[in-house]
């Protein structure tokens, strides 16, 4: 019998009815960052998908120690025969793929920021700017592919549920959808919205020298503001190079943070399939 009784309002259905009333803390508090996670607004921004990864380090936090007890390891010993183990641990691998992905597709997209930032500071002809302009367009065209690639495989890799799992078994499944959703929210956020099809779209802008009137606060998020402005950028105006170069400093600052929490939260999931590897071929 599983040692972990888990509030039922929290947690899917699945989980055991048979178990003791009281719940050892640990699972209150993993129940409770899941619930934090799961009822939390859709991510559209650096600072809310950082605040989002540094509350799944958490979660993962507080997994490590439940994998620790000897109660859990005796549970998760007598279900190693389960196909949930080899689902789980091919769940992990995949997360931790996705990850890289989104780490590389970061590093690619704070180039892109930069080579705007060039592009705005200096005053160079229209054949230098179109061409440093459809690098970038390049550049977010590839990232774009490959993240919506790695979004398209998501769904199929979290790992099903069973009625006859046990409760603690449910909640790593749990904690393992919330990771993918997570990662999920940050890949969809660098992918952003479709560029233009076509680079003649750009090129008449430039030559025309109009750019289009957007406020910070009318973007989306700040992939939006980037690809807008490698979308759209013509005009030499002072203030409007000037705001814009500030917008995209403070963006690849963002991204920097982005990259360290994607970080972070590989270590986590590491040590957590560590964890679990070593519980299930003791």
């Amino acid at each position: 019998m599983d040692s972990f009784a888990v509030n039922s309002k929290k947690t899917l259905h699945v989980r055991s009815n048979s178990l003791p009333s009281k719940p050892h803390p640990i699972v209150n508090q993993v129940d409770e960052h899941l619930c934090r996670l799961k009822s939390s607004e859709a991510t559209s921004s650096t600072s809310s998908l950082c605040h989002r990864l540094n509350n799944l380090q958490d979660l993962h936090d507080c997994i490590d120690k439940l994998l620790l007890l000897p109660f859990t390891q005796q549970t998760l010993v007598n279900e190693s025969d389960n196909k949930w183990t080899d689902d789980f641990l091919e769940g992990s691998l995949k997360v931790l793929e996705l990850c890289d992905i989104a780490k590389d597709a970061l590093l690619q997209t704070k180039e892109c920021v930069r080579e705007l930032e060039s592009v705005l500071r200096r005053r160079r002809d229209e054949a230098v700017i179109s061409r440093d302009l459809q690098k970038c367009l390049s550049s977010r065209k590839m990232i774009k592919k490959v993240v919506q690639k790695a979004l398209k495989g998501i769904k199929s890799n979290c790992s099903q549920q069973s009625e006859e799992t046990s409760a603690t078994v449910s909640l790593l499944k749990e904690v393992e959808a919330v990771t993918f959703s997570t990662v999920e929210s940050v890949l969809s956020f660098i992918a952003g919205r479709k560029l233009p099809s076509r680079w003649s779209f750009v090129s008449k802008l430039i030559q025309s020298k109009r750019v289009a009137n957007k406020d910070e606060d009318s973007y989306e998020n700040e992939v939006d503001m980037m690809d807008a402005t490698l979308s759209t950028i013509a005009s030499h105006t002072t203030d409007k190079s000037v705001n814009l170069q500030d917008q995209l400093r403070k963006f690849e600052s963002s991204i920097q943070d982005l990259e360290e929490d994607l970080e972070s939260l590989q270590r986590h999931l590491i040590k957590n399939r560590v964890s679990l590897l070593n519980i299930l071929n003791h």
